[in-house]
């Protein structure tokens, strides 16, 4: 189930909720809370049948690509594979209708609903086609995020009309957030197609290294990173006047710093090693970056 990356989102979550809305809106109490928790638990248990699906397609893949990691046939049955994904996928959604009354929420409903198939469709089809995967992964990457938001401002257009300052400014830090979340996502499925090309060209996969080859990738994830360094660059320049020093430096060594150096050895690497040691930077960064949601408990 890849517990590591459930922690990501277990912690992307809390620090969204009690740094960021908490921060924004005041304490949450009784049906808030619980609907948050729930929210969490789902999340968890459909990207935790997500990864398993994917093991589960994966596995000549991954008997190529990394042979010491197979879990499939190896440590567990295929059928029990399937079994987890099942009742994974069905309590993700049973604490989804938990959280979110299909009456008032039915959109967030369907889009959870619209999780479980793109993660299976992702497993079987689009991971092996151009860019489509990596897109659908940094989608649902985001996701994590915006389903805190919509939760707490349903789409209306009269809300929208008179949205106040706390609601203008919980839109911007959650589109803020969602789309550091896509744009690092979609760097890192870029890097680590090029580390499994050997497998995933044996089997078939026509992702971007693989058709457009390793120096176009290497272009493709070097624009996405020098985006990224010019919007966080950009940001700082924004928080500063206000007197958000150790926001504006914490993001300069941890977040921007590491994200010049990626780009960096993007281009002097060679080996499905090297790919590797960047891929695991770029997941480095992506927890320095979610640990930045700590700093708007400090300043107003």
């Amino acid at each position: 189930m890849r517990w590591p990356n459930l922690l990501f989102i277990i912690l992307t979550q809390l620090l969204f909720e009690y740094c960021i809305y908490v921060r924004i809106y005041g304490a949450t109490e009784g049906v808030n809370a619980n609907q948050f928790w729930y929210i969490v638990i789902a999340s968890v248990f459909i990207a935790a049948a997500g990864n398993i699906i994917n093991d589960y397609f994966d596995l000549n893949i991954d008997q190529v690509n990394k042979p010491d990691k197979v879990v499939v046939n190896a440590v567990i049955n295929r059928r029990w594979v399937i079994f987890w994904h099942m009742l994974l996928s069905m309590m993700g959604l049973f604490f989804t209708v938990l959280a979110l009354p299909v009456s008032l929420y039915w959109h967030l409903v369907l889009a959870n609903i619209g999780s479980v198939l793109l993660l299976w469709f992702y497993s079987t089809n689009f991971k092996k086609q151009l860019l489509v995967g990596n897109i659908v992964i940094s989608l649902l990457t985001a996701w994590v995020i915006l389903i805190l938001f919509f939760a707490k401002q349903p789409l209306q257009i009269k809300q929208l009309l008179s949205a106040g300052h706390n609601e203008i400014r919980f839109f911007r830090l959650a589109i803020l957030y969602a789309s550091f979340a896509f744009v690092i996502s979609l760097i890192r499925e870029v890097v680590k197609d090029i580390e499994d090309m050997e497998g995933d060209r044996k089997y078939g996969c026509k992702t971007l290294p693989i058709v457009w080859g390793v120096q176009a990738a290497k272009i493709f994830v070097a624009v996405w990173l020098v985006v990224l360094i010019a919007a966080l660059t950009i940001l700082q320049l924004y928080v500063l006047p206000l007197g958000w020093w150790h926001s504006a430096l914490y993001c300069v060594l941890a977040i921007i710093a590491p994200l010049v150096w990626i780009f960096t050895q993007l281009f002097k690497a060679s080996s499905p090693a090297d790919f590797h040691r960047l891929s695991s930077v770029i997941k480095m960064v992506m927890l320095t970056g979610i640990l930045s949601m700590l700093f708007f408990r400090m300043y107003e």
